[in-house]
């Protein structure tokens, strides 16, 4: 009845009128489109490393920042680039940068920063109307000011990530006064890893919250190796985000570029330069020594395989009457793009990371990660 409602008559036939128009709730169209954009952002993220574009921008305005309009501006942009340790490593490495160059590279960085904006304002703006209009549910608040505050957020840790890259080097852990140390301008792949987390955890909870709203599952009947099937699918989802995040520092130290042989490391199957005083303790040659960030990259992709393996036979063991065709798919697709996945990665490294196939590698970790989430949610229509 009218008289118990606890949101005006008007509002809600507003909200009706609106749902019927769209035939699914606005909100996540909102969601749905701002998590379909991380992908892109994410992708030229990666573009950006790869191509070393990441430290041509020096300064963060976060309101303001508009390209140079005039070659005196251009040239006044280049000086200051010149100013970091990024400009000279770029000469001793390629020789002389032409204006004509750091025009690209600075391109390069500055759509992924405006890309990241373009987000932002396509979620707060219509976001902000429809609170004020009442149209997002109680349900729905809460995700609204998380994503937000998130988007916001992962805005700060990229220029956290890119301040980090205009430092002068630092000689790693346990190097000795006097030894020779050749120095590479990198960013801190920390900041990289929380960077590129916070883009994946936010692509996550828009695609999560788009499947709760787009996704209407026919309720299937409990099965034997449900539980099975469900810690499988979590494991996935946690082994997906991992190797995720030792995939961030396996780009932030260029350690795609130690050993690039496979299935062997050089002629070993556990490299002698895996744990080296240099580094510290094991856990800290594990986390900074390229050759042990990209042997627990490589460990974590095969257990991830074997993983997403493991729930493709547990749900294929499972009769299609009892399970359902949609929950056979998605177990379908977690193999599928976890094979897929996995051979990009190993032709991403015999071929000593060329940016197409950097680009397509990290792309298919959201591919794998978006499948994973798809089979857990589809879950959900199986009774508790």
């Amino acid at each position: 009845m009218a008289g118990t409602s606890t949101v005006p008559d008007s509002i809600q036939a507003q909200r009706r009128l609106l749902l019927e128009l769209l035939g699914i709730p606005v909100s996540s169209k909102v969601f749905y489109f701002a998590g379909s954009d991380r992908i892109i952002g994410l992708a030229m993220l990666m573009y950006a490393r790869l191509t070393e574009s990441g430290l041509s921008m020096v300064d963060w305005h976060p309101f303001k920042e508009a390209p140079p309009l005039t070659e005196e501006q251009w040239l006044q942009e280049f000086d200051k680039y010149k100013q970091f340790p990024e400009y000279q490593y770029q000469v001793n490495q390629h020789g002389e940068m032409s204006l004509s160059q750091f025009k690209f590279i600075w391109y390069m960085e500055y759509s992924h920063r405006m890309w990241g904006r373009l987000i932002g304002a396509v979620f707060a703006i219509p976001g902000a109307y429809f609170w004020y209009k009442g149209y997002f549910t109680r349900r729905m608040k809460p995700r609204v000011l998380i994503y937000g505050g998130l988007l916001g957020l992962q805005g700060l840790l990229g220029w956290l990530m890119v301040r980090s890259g205009l430092k002068e080097p630092q000689p790693p852990v346990g190097h000795k006064p006097g030894e020779p140390f050749a120095g590479v301008p990198r960013v801190n792949h920390f900041w990289l890893c929380a960077h590129l987390s916070s883009a994946v955890i936010l692509f996550s909870l828009f695609l999560w919250g788009s499947f709760d709203y787009l996704a209407h599952h026919q309720p299937v009947k409990p099965f034997g190796s449900l539980k099975l099937a469900k810690i499988l699918g979590h494991s996935t989802k946690a082994l997906i985000f991992a190797t995720l995040i030792f995939g961030a520092f396996v780009a932030g130290l260029d350690a795609g570029l130690v050993y690039n042989t496979w299935p062997k490391m050089a002629d070993r199957w556990v490299p002698d330069d895996l744990i080296t005083p240099q580094y510290g303790s094991t856990f800290g040659n594990l986390l900074n020594n390229p050759t042990g960030v990209q042997f627990s990259h490589r460990i974590l992709a095969y257990t991830t395989v074997a993983c997403a393996t493991a729930l493709w036979a547990t749900v294929m063991r499972t009769g299609l009457a009892t399970t359902g065709p949609r929950i056979r798919t998605a177990a379908h697709l977690v193999l599928a793009a976890a094979v897929g996945q996995s051979t990009l990665g190993v032709m991403t490294l015999l071929y000593y990371v060329p940016v197409w196939l950097g680009v397509m590698h990290q792309g298919g970790s959201l591919v794998l990660l978006s499948s994973a989430l798809w089979f857990t949610h589809c879950l959900r229509a199986v009774p508790k």
